[in-house]
C-alpha cells in the first residue's frame, strides 16, 4: 500500500514538474503587443526605410483597405471593386461602417499596381472627409525570429496645400521608368532624398507636394514619399485628383 501510494505521488511530482517547467519556458508578451496580425488581404508592399510603426493597424476595428495588382479594392476582406465584387462602392461602404471620427485609415496596396488604383482609393478617402492616411509599408530591416513587430506605414496628406514656398514633385512615366522633378529641376529617383535635403537647408516649411500619373508604378510612388520622409518633410501631400 505504501508503495503503491509512493507511485502516485510521484507520477503526480513528475506531472507537476513538467507543468512547471512549460510555464517556465512559454514566451513572455510585453505589454502592449499584438497577439497575432489581423486577418486581412495579402498584398507585396513596397519597401521603405523611414516608415513610423502603426500598431494600431492590427486592431480588429481598423480600417484598411487593400489594392491588388490587378487594381482590385478590398475594404477589409471583401472586394468592393474590381471583377467579383460585392457591386458596393468604396464610398458607400465607407458611409455606411460606423467609425470614429478620429479613426486612421490605412491602405495596403500592391507595389506593382498602377498609382491610379491607388489614387481612386486616396480621392474616395477625401471625399469621405479624411484629411491624410496611412500608406503601408515593407521594411527592409529583418525581424529577429519569432518576434511581433508592428505594422509600418508613411503618412500622407490627401487636402489641399497652398502655399507659395512649397516643393512640388511630379513623378511621370516615361519608357518603362519614372522620370522624377522637383519645381521642374530633373533629379534621379534614386537622388531624389539628398536633394530634398540640400533644397531643406533654405526654407522654413518642409512641405513636399506630390503628383504622379497614373501610370506610375506605385512602389515608385512610395519611394518618393519615403526619400521626402527621409530628407526631414514635414508634410507630403498628395492632391487630389492627380494620377488617374
Amino acid at each position: 500500500m505504501n508503495r503503491m501510494l509512493a507511485v502516485c505521488f510521484l507520477v503526480v511530482a513528475m506531472v507537476a514538474g513538467v507543468g512547471m517547467l512549460a510555464v517556465q519556458q512559454a514566451p513572455v508578451r510585453a505589454a502592449g503587443q499584438n497577439p497575432a496580425m489581423r486577418r486581412g488581404v495579402s498584398v507585396d508592399m513596397a519597401e521603405t526605410k523611414n516608415a513610423s510603426a502603426r500598431p494600431e493597424a492590427d486592431r480588429g476595428d481598423a480600417w484598411v483597405i487593400a489594392v491588388l495588382r490587378d487594381g482590385a479594392v478590398y475594404f477589409g476582406t471583401d472586394r468592393v471593386f474590381g471583377e467579383g465584387g460585392s457591386g458596393d462602392s468604396l464610398f458607400s461602404r465607407l458611409v455606411k461602417t460606423p467609425r470614429k471620427r478620429t479613426a486612421r485609415l490605412f491602405v495596403k496596396a500592391d507595389a506593382r499596381a498602377a498609382f491610379s488604383s491607388v489614387q481612386q482609393v486616396l480621392n474616395t478617402a477625401q471625399a469621405d472627409l479624411f484629411d491624410d492616411v496611412v500608406l503601408l509599408t515593407s521594411q527592409a530591416e529583418k525581424a529577429p525570429a519569432g518576434a511581433i513587430v508592428a505594422p509600418k506605414g508613411l503618412d500622407v496628406w490627401i487636402r489641399e496645400e497652398t502655399g507659395s514656398n512649397l516643393l512640388t514633385v511630379q513623378i511621370e512615366s516615361r519608357e518603362g521608368s519614372a522620370s522624377v522633378s522637383i519645381n521642374n529641376e530633373e533629379v534621379p529617383l534614386a537622388a531624389l532624398q539628398g536633394r530634398l535635403t540640400e533644397l531643406f537647408d533654405h526654407r522654413s516649411d518642409r512641405i513636399v507636394v506630390l503628383n504622379a500619373s497614373g501610370q506610375v508604378a506605385y512602389a515608385e510612388v512610395v519611394e518618393a514619399i519615403d526619400a521626402a520622409r527621409g530628407a526631414g518633410a514635414s508634410r507630403v501631400a498628395i492632391r487630389a485628383g492627380q494620377g488617374v
